[in-house]
C-alpha cells in the first residue's frame, strides 16, 4: 500500500532522475544496497520517511545564528517556531530543564557542551569578558589568560580502547588537545567499568569534567554512582548518551541507569537508537542553559533549520507509546543475539549485553577485525571492526567486531531472526582465513580468503531474511 509519505518520496526521486540523474542513481543504489544487506552497525538505524522528507525544503536556505527570539539575522520567525518546538519536545522526552537542538552532530554537541562548561565554570575576568564580547576585542594579556585557564583543565573519560569515544579526551581528537584528557579503563579481567577505580582516579586528578558514555561498551551505567564521584571532587558530570538515547527516551533505562536527573549536561546524536535525522542534541540543567545557548558563536556557525524540523518530528515519534515497545525489543534482540553467538563458541566482551551492542572477540579465530568486517560485508552482513579492551591489534586492524540491533529491530525482526543472524554470522566468521602476502609468505592482516560454499549459503540466507522484512516496503522504486 502506497502511503502519502511514500508517494511524496517517490516524486522527489522522480524529479531528481530528471534534474540530477547521477545523484538520483547513487541514492537509489544506496536504497538497493541497504535492501540487500543486513545492517548490524550499532550506531545506525532507519528513520521514518516523514523525518527524511522534512529535510528537503527551503528551510535549508535560512541563516539563523543565535537561538529562538534572539537572532543575528532578520526573518527567522518560522525558524524560531520550529526550533522552539523541537527544544520543547526534546526536554519533555528526556525530562530535562533545557534542550539545545542546533548541533550538527554528536561531536559538535560534545564540543559545545565542553566549552559551555569551561566558560561557565572558570571564574576569570577575561573569560567572563569573552562571554560578553568578541575574541577580537580582548587584549593580548586577556587572551593569554583565557588560553591558560581554558586549556589546562582536566577531563576524565572512558578510554578509546575500553569502548569510549574520540571526543571523550582522546589525545588525537580536539577534545584531548583543548583539555588534559585522562582516560579510565574497564577492568581487564571482566571488561566492566570499575566505579571504585574511577573514584580513586578522580580524587587524584581533580577533573573539571567527568565524562560518562560509550561507543562500544555492551553494558548499562550506574549514573547515581558516577554523580557521587563527580560531586566528591567538584566535577561536572557530562553524559554522552549518543548510543543509548533511544533506550532512555523509550524508558528502557530508568532510575539509576538513566542519566536524567543525575547528569549536569547530556549530549546525544539523534540518528542512532533515537531513530531521527543525522544531528546532535544537548540537554542541560538550568545552571548551564545560558552557556549552552551560546553554542553559536562559541563553536557552531549557522544552524540547520531543515534538520531541526526533522528532529522535532523524530522527538514527537519517540514520545509515542509504540516507541517504548520498540526500545524494549532492541535490548531483547541484542540479548538473544548475544546468547546465540556465545552458544556457537565465540567470546563476547563482558560475556553478554544489557543494551543494544554486542562486542565479539574474534582473536581465537586467527583473523583480524578488518578481515572479518570485509568478509561479512561480502556475505551481506554490514558490521564494523572494533577494538576490544587492551587490543593487541590496535584501532585499525582490531581483534573485535561490534554489532547492534537497532536497525534490524526497526525492520520488525525478533528472537527467531536473531538466532538465524547469529548462525549466519558465526558460520561466516569461521570460514575466513587470512590470505598470504605473496612477497613474504606471511599472513595478511587485511586480505582474506573465505570458503565459497559458505559465502554463497550466507548470502542466500541473508536474502531470505530481507525478503521477509523489506526496508521501506511502502516505497516502490
Amino acid at each position: 500500500m502506497t502511503t502519502t509519505a511514500a508517494a511524496a518520496y517517490k516524486a522527489v526521486l522522480d524529479h531528481l532522475k530528471e534534474a540530477a540523474p547521477t545523484i538520483a542513481k547513487s541514492i537509489l543504489n544506496e536504497l538497493r544496497d541497504q535492501r540487500s544487506s543486513l545492517k548490524l552497525i550499532a550506531s545506525e538505524n532507519y528513520c521514518s520517511l516523514t523525518v527524511q522528507l522534512a529535510m528537503g525544503n527551503l528551510l535549508t536556505d535560512k541563516y539563523s545564528e543565535g537561538y529562538p527570539f534572539h537572532r543575528f539575522y532578520a526573518g527567522c520567525e518560522n525558524v524560531d517556531a520550529i526550533e522552539s518546538e523541537a527544544a520543547t519536545l526534546a526536554a519533555q522526552l528526556f525530562h530535562a530543564d533545557h534542550a539545545y537542538v542546533q548541533p550538527h552532530s554528536g561531536a559538535d554537541a560534545n564540543l559545545v557542551a565542553i566549552w559551555s562548561i569551561l566558560t561557565h565554570k572558570i571564574q576569570d575576568p577575561a573569560v567572563e569578558k569573552l562571554q560578553r564580547k568578541s575574541i577580537d576585542e580582548l587584549t593580548v594579556e586577556e587572551y593569554e589568560s583565557i588560553r591558560k585557564q581554558l586549556c589546562n583543565q582536566t577531563m576524565l573519560g572512558l578510554s578509546l580502547s575500553s569502548g569510549g569515544h574520540l571526543t571523550h579526551g582522546y589525545r588525537h581528537n580536539v577534545s584531548g588537545k583543548m583539555m588534559r584528557g585522562v582516560p579510565y579503563d574497564v577492568n581487564p579481567k571482566t571488561g566492566l567499568i570499575d566505579y571504585d577505580s574511577i573514584a580513586l582516579l578522580a580524587k587524584k586528578e581533580k577533573p573539571l569534567i567527568l565524562m560518562a558514555g560509550y561507543s562500544a561498551y555492551p553494558r548499562r551505567l550506574n549514573f547515581a554512582k558516577l554523580k557521587q564521584i563527580a560531586e566528591d571532587v567538584g566535577a561536572v558530570l557530562m553524559v554522552d548518551m549518543a548510543h543509548f538515547a533511544g533506550l532512555v527516551a523509550g524508558k528502557v533505562f530508568v532510575g539509576e541507569e538513566s542519566p536524567s536527573g543525575y547528569a549536569d549536561i547530556m549530549t546525544t546524536t539523534t540518528h542512532k537508537t533515537l531513530r531521527g535525522p543525522r544531528g546532535g542534541l544537548i540537554l542541560a540543567s538550568k545552571e548551564f542553559a545560558p552557556s549552552v545557548d551560546r553554542g553559536c558563536p562559541l563553536v557552531l556557525g549557522g544552524p540547520l533549520p531543515h534538520v531541526m524540523a526533522a528532529k522535532a518530528i523524530a522527538f514527537r515519534e519517540a514520545l509515542k507509546p509504540e516507541f517504548q515497545s520498540y526500545s524494549s525489543k532492541i535490548v531483547d534482540n541484542a540479548r538473544s543475539l548475544a546468547e546465540a553467538i556465545a552458544k556457537r563458541g565465540l567470546r563476547l566482551v563482558t560475556g553478554g549485553t544489557d543494551n543494544h551492542i554486542v562486542l565479539i572477540d574474534i582473536s581465537n579465530l586467527g583473523i583480524t577485525g578488518r578481515q572479518a568486517e570485509l568478509a561479512l560485508r561480502e556475505a551481506g552482513l554490514t558490521a564494523n571492526r572494533n577494538m576490544i579492551p587492551f587490543d593487541p591489534n590496535g584501532a585499525w586492524y582490531t581483534s573485535g567486531i561490534r554489532i547492534g540491533t537497532p536497525a534490524v529491530t526497526t525492520l520488525g525482526m525478533g528472537k527467531s531472526e536473531m538466532e538465524e543472524i547469529a548462525d549466519i554470522l558465526v558460520e561466516t566468521l569461521k570460514a575466513i582465513q587470512p590470505a598470504l602476502v605473496e612477497k613474504t609468505g606471511e599472513k595478511s592482516r587485511a586480505k582474506y580468503e573465505i570458503e565459497k560454499k559458505v559465502l554463497a549459503k550466507s548470502k542466500q540466507r541473508v536474502n531470505a531474511l530481507l525478503e521477509k522484512y523489506p526496508l521501506y516496503k511502502e516505497l516502490e522504486v
